[in-house]
Formats: structure tokens, sequence, C-alpha cells
């Protein structure tokens, strides 16, 4: 139940997310989520695309920098405290949480929320545990 997601990192310039997110389009990737974090030099534009290896070698091929790293992705209620419940369980559980973003699924207006924890099968262990929908990458990039 592990989920590939894409880091690109980049430049902080003018025209280098929109180059990155050019490449992607021009080979037909379709972005199911993305998150950016930056400072004053660089960013991390993370991504769950429909076919990573695709995106990394088209990346890779302009010259980026891409990481491939596996995150959970877990469906939660989209209304207040849907996002509390997941986040306890793993608090209770003793696993940290690096970093997280999330999307909405139109489909059933449910939220996806992708975690990256320091110890991905003990994350999805632990929240499987406690009936947490976890969902595989067919789930995500539908």
């Amino acid at each position: 139940m592990k989920l590939k997601q894409i880091s690109v990192f980049l430049e902080n310039k003018e025209g280098k997310l929109k180059n990155a997110i050019e490449i992607l389009s021009e080979n037909e990737i379709n972005i199911r989520a993305l998150s950016i974090a930056d400072t004053s030099q660089f960013g991390i534009l993370r991504l769950i695309v429909n076919d990573y290896s695709k995106a990394k070698n088209a990346l890779e091929k302009s010259n980026y920098v891409v990481k491939i790293t596996e995150v959970i992705a877990v469906k939660v209620q989209d209304k207040p405290g849907g996002l509390n419940q997941m986040l306890t369980t793993l608090y209770n559980n003793k696993i940290n949480v690096e970093y997280i973003y999330a999307f909405v699924d139109c489909t059933d207006g449910q939220a996806i929320v992708v975690v990256k924890t320091e110890n991905i099968e003990k994350g999805i262990n632990v929240l499987e545990s406690e009936n947490i929908k976890v969902l595989d990458a067919e789930e995500v990039i539908k």
C-alpha cells in the first residue's frame, strides 16, 4: 500500500516551476497531487502522478534532480476532525510525520492525505489496525 512520490529539486528562479510542469504536460503525465516547499535558494516540488517512472525520466532528461520516495495515502472524512483522527493514531503509536499534504477526491467528497512517516511499514500497519483507509496507488492515480 505504499505510494511512489516524485520529489523534484528546483532552483528558486522565475520559470523553473512552470518549466517542470510543462515537461510533465508534454509527456502526458497527469498530476494527482502536488506540494511545494521553498527556501530563498531552492524548492522541493512533491508530486503524485499517474506514471512516476515516465515523469522521472522526462524530468531527468531536462537536467532536473529527481528522487522517488515512498509515502502513504490515506482517505479521511472531509470534515472537522477528519485529519485529527489519523494524526492522533500516528502520534499515539510514536510514529513521526515528516510532512503531509492533501487533496479532495471529487468522486466521493472525501480527502486524500499524503503522509511521509519515518517508518512507512509501521505507519501503514498502525493506520490499518485502526480501520483508517490506506489507499493503494491505483486508488489515488485513477
